[in-house]
């Protein structure tokens, strides 16, 4: 079972951009998360793009942001999805020169905590040349030229401006985005951290610990990063990788339940009928046809 946590390499390849084509490719796109921003456009069909438990169907011409850090995955809708382009960047690497301006991770954490609009719909895309600027970035990415970084940085600027000048129409009050970055240091890291020990017994001072933080500071940090406890973060997270030996293996509850952390087999169901309404057997049967 693979983990969770996709692995970008932001050193050397802070952009990545591409099409995906869903006839010639490993498809469906599983769950999966990773510290890189993502825009998605869809060129050709219909796709459903599940982002933090939360389902969008996104049509042809339709763009969606998947944020930092939220768990993720792509599947069919309606005829199906054909092809669909990506941009990934690092937000980390697309800071401002102007200290009076806050950063374009800042404002991303800043309009997701304010429920801004991150599905849009081809009226939309269309006002931000979202067919030109995935067009380019494909092309630029795929031809390695000189300069290439630099003019990739100037796409993804163009397009991610554009979607905030929308926001702000739509009533983000851009004056209160923190403009310097809060201290979370090993906050972000630990997220990979808990994914990989997850059938372990972890325990939130333990990580508290590994973050070289006191058990309250850690607790007051994390949920401000993530809107939630960590312990109920470590349960998500659980019940993000029981969906997967659900729906990709033949394991039975048992054994799901120990990979996955959980005490028993009792407390599995337990806690995933708690999330999702259902029990592991009913999500299985619903989610796989014959």
């Amino acid at each position: 079972m693979h983990s969770l946590f996709e692995k970008q390499n932001s050193l050397n390849a802070p952009i990545d951009a591409f099409i995906f084509d869903t006839g010639s490719m490993s498809f469906p796109v599983k769950q999966h998360w990773h510290y890189f921003a993502e825009f998605l456009y869809v060129t050709k069909g219909s796709g459903q793009v599940t982002c933090d438990d939360r389902t969008h169907i996104v049509k042809e011409g339709e763009l969606i942001i998947l944020p930092p850090s939220s768990v993720h995955s792509i599947t069919h809708a309606g005829k199906g999805l054909k092809t669909f382009a990506g941009i990934k960047f690092d937000t980390a690497r697309f800071q401002d020169t102007l200290t009076y301006t806050p950063s374009v991770a800042n404002i991303l954490s800043y309009a997701r905590s304010e429920n801004m609009k991150m599905h849009f719909g081809r009226k939309e895309t269309e006002s931000f040349h979202c067919k030109e600027i995935f067009d380019a970035c494909v092309n630029e990415f795929d031809e390695y030229q000189y300069g290439r970084d630099t003019v990739l940085r100037s796409y993804v600027y163009r397009l991610f401006f554009a979607i905030v000048r929308y926001w702000i129409s739509e009533g983000l009050d851009i004056n209160n985005c923190p403009i310097n970055p809060s201290d979370h240091y090993g906050i972000e890291n630990i997220a990979e951290y808990i994914d990989e020990h997850l059938e372990e017994n972890i325990r939130v001072t333990g990580i508290a610990e590994k973050c070289n933080m006191s058990y309250s500071g850690f607790a007051t940090k994390f949920h401000d990063l993530y809107g939630m406890t960590c312990k109920e973060y470590i349960e998500k997270m659980r019940i993000f990788k029981a969906e997967e030996y659900l729906l990709f293996t033949d394991n039975d509850l048992a054994f799901i339940s120990e990979k996955t952390g959980f005490a028993d087999t009792s407390h599995f169901i337990r806690i995933f009928k708690k999330h999702r309404g259902i029990t592991p057997k009913q999500f299985r049967k619903q989610n796989i046809t014959a």
